[in-house]
């Protein structure tokens, strides 16, 4: 079937709608919805028999929508409306919210109904992003797949939402503005937390600290400490701890008017002179925020788990060398299997926000590569035990690259990959041209890094990039990790895999040593950010401040910043 995606941006929902409908056989494309007009050519173009909105914030023409099937996937339940639906689900701690695919008419969000999901909501404030990337993407991939069915049954109609009955539990809701999320500090901890992820990832909820007035992003729960409301309490690795009503709140990120989201503390700067430092243990106890942490699991603790729940997968240089520790840590260990699991972003390489917020932006770039660099290398050479990276949810550049370090590499169901760089302007590091040409071969390397195209999990494992995809929700693919990294740990074959895979690497180093990977990628990254030869430093700028891109309309065919015979040269 003829399907065309359309949609306000390329984002991770319509990622991987493009990936597994393409994956069932379909011929998909996917244009942008700049304005009415790029809808229309959009529809000209590639003349679809189904119009499918994973992800759309405009209002589709009504001819359009009156000569074509144009179907809208709704993050609401069914008679919900509205554009900041999950906000609203978040702010009110709805009990089930859902998502529904409905046709679009005049009104938005009004038209008959082609399929619901429902699903239940955390009793835990969530943030408004592990919604939509969560449960709200996997019951949209399930109405997806509904919809194009229904669209190639020619007796199929769709029926009005009050047909329903008691399953219509939504209804009409306005834009969410600022003065639906205020809150204050004298307010009880649940309430802020409630507040702020309900507005996580943008537009974040405007409030005052240190008497800064500043937005506030990535929240979470602390322990309480004596003090005023509003208040910080403690810093740690970028994080403020922010007094409460009847507690205190970690304040990972945040953003003053017209400047960019970076670590709180680096927006506080000059307003913490005072503040104790709380440094991070690894191994201590949990205050309800740590980024970085391990843990031993299984039969005496065969297992060692390195968490790195990083704001967004990004991961700058401080944060890198972090990591590179509690993985040192983690080899000098007597366990058996070492993980290595992530938050609800597995990585997307260097942090351009913070490095866009330093005095010399391409300086610090040099040192946030160097440092994940660094992280990669203790994967890549940690002999003493298996190593598996859990890939929960999405990665892209450098995460991509970094994940494929391990022995062993397992993916949920539905988790989207980029392992490109050229959309950034630049050629890549973290060892990639030795840790990919060695999984998928030198001509699947260049394809993948060439086409800058995204890989759904299907593909992921068909191709050999990953080891296994493992169905379920969150919490079934944490666990279904650590389960097989049990059985690793515990199989009879344990000592000759690890003689093999010591054995396989010492035949690598023989052969090419694996520091000369580095050294090589490394000197083509120095002309990518200090001679910016293909624009590194506009487009890291342009991604930071969300520009908006107006200057292609099918991000699915690659935009080529360089000659495909320089990233063949580099890898071969």
């Amino acid at each position: 079937m003829r399907i065309l995606l359309l949609c306000s941006s390329y984002n991770g929902l319509t990622q991987r709608a493009w990936t597994e409908l393409r994956e069932d056989g379909h011929h998909v494309e996917v244009r942008l919805s700049h304005d009415e007009d790029a809808i229309r050519r959009a529809v000209a173009d590639t003349r679809p028999e189904l119009v499918l909105c994973p992800f759309l914030k405009d209002r589709v023409p009504a001819d359009v929508w009156q000569a074509h099937r144009v179907v809208v996937l709704h993050p609401g339940p069914l008679g919900d409306r509205g554009p900041s639906s999950i906000d609203w689900a978040i702010t009110d701690a709805e009990p089930v919210w859902g998502v529904t695919a409905l046709q679009a008419v005049e009104e938005m969000d009004a038209g008959p109904i082609w399929g619901h999901r429902t699903f239940p909501m955390p009793s835990e404030p969530p943030r408004k992003s592990a919604v939509y990337n969560g449960p709200v993407a996997d019951a949209a991939i399930e109405l997806a797949r509904e919809v194009v069915a229904k669209a190639q049954d020619p007796a199929f109609e769709p029926a009005p939402v009050e047909s329903f009955g008691d399953a219509v539990i939504g209804r009409l809701r306005p834009t969410m503005k600022q003065s639906d999320r205020v809150f204050t500090w004298e307010d009880p901890t649940d309430h802020v937390l409630r507040r702020i992820r309900a507005a996580d990832g943008s537009p974040g909820v405007r409030t005052q600290i240190a008497g800064v007035e500043l937005s506030v992003f990535d929240a979470h729960r602390g322990s309480a400490t004596p003090g005023a409301p509003g208040s910080i309490a403690l810093r740690r690795h970028g994080a403020v701890l922010v007094r409460t009503g009847d507690g205190a709140v970690w304040i990972g990120h945040a953003r003053v008017p017209k400047g960019i989201k970076l670590p709180a503390a680096t927006v506080l700067a000059g307003h913490l002179d005072d503040v104790p430092e709380s440094l991070e243990r690894p191994t201590g106890p949990s205050d309800g925020y740590r980024e970085i942490s391990y843990r031993r699991v299984g039969p005496d603790g065969c297992v060692g788990v390195v968490r790195m729940d990083l704001y967004n997968g990004a991961m700058s240089a401080s944060q890198g060398h972090r990591v590179a520790a509690a993985l040192r840590h983690a080899a000098a260990q007597d366990t058996r299997v070492v993980v290595l699991e992530a938050g609800e972003v597995f990585s997307n390489g260097i942090h351009l926000n913070v490095a866009e917020g330093r005095p010399d932006p391409t300086v610090e770039s040099w040192r946030n590569i160097n440092a994940i660099n660094d992280v990669c290398r203790e994967l890549l050479t940690c002999t003493s035990q298996l190593v598996v990276t859990a890939v929960g949810g999405p990665a892209g550049a450098g995460g991509v690259m970094l994940a494929l370090g391990a022995d062993t590499v397992l993916l949920r169901e539905g988790a989207v990959l980029n392992p490109h760089y050229r959309n950034m302007g630049l050629t890549g590091s973290e060892y990639w041209t030795y840790a990919l040409p060695r999984r998928v071969g030198l001509a699947e390397s260049l394809r993948l890094t060439g086409d800058c195209l995204p890989v759904g999990h299907a593909e992921a494992l068909r191709i050999g990039l990953v080891d296994a995809v493992v169905a379920g929700d969150r919490a079934a693919f944490d666990a279904a990790v650590l389960e097989r990294a049990v059985e690793l740990a515990t199989a009879d074959s344990y000592a000759a895999a690890l003689a093999a895979k010591q054995a396989a690497r010492e035949a690598d180093e023989l052969r090419r040593p694996l520091e000369t990977y580095r050294v090589q990628e490394l000197a083509e990254m120095s002309r990518d950010m200090f001679d910016d030869r293909y624009r590194y430093a506009a487009l890291r700028h342009d991604f930071v401040a969300k520009a908006k891109d107006t200057s292609f309309d099918d991000p699915t065919i690659a935009r080529s910043v360089r000659e495909a015979g320089q990233v063949e040269e580099l890898v071969g």
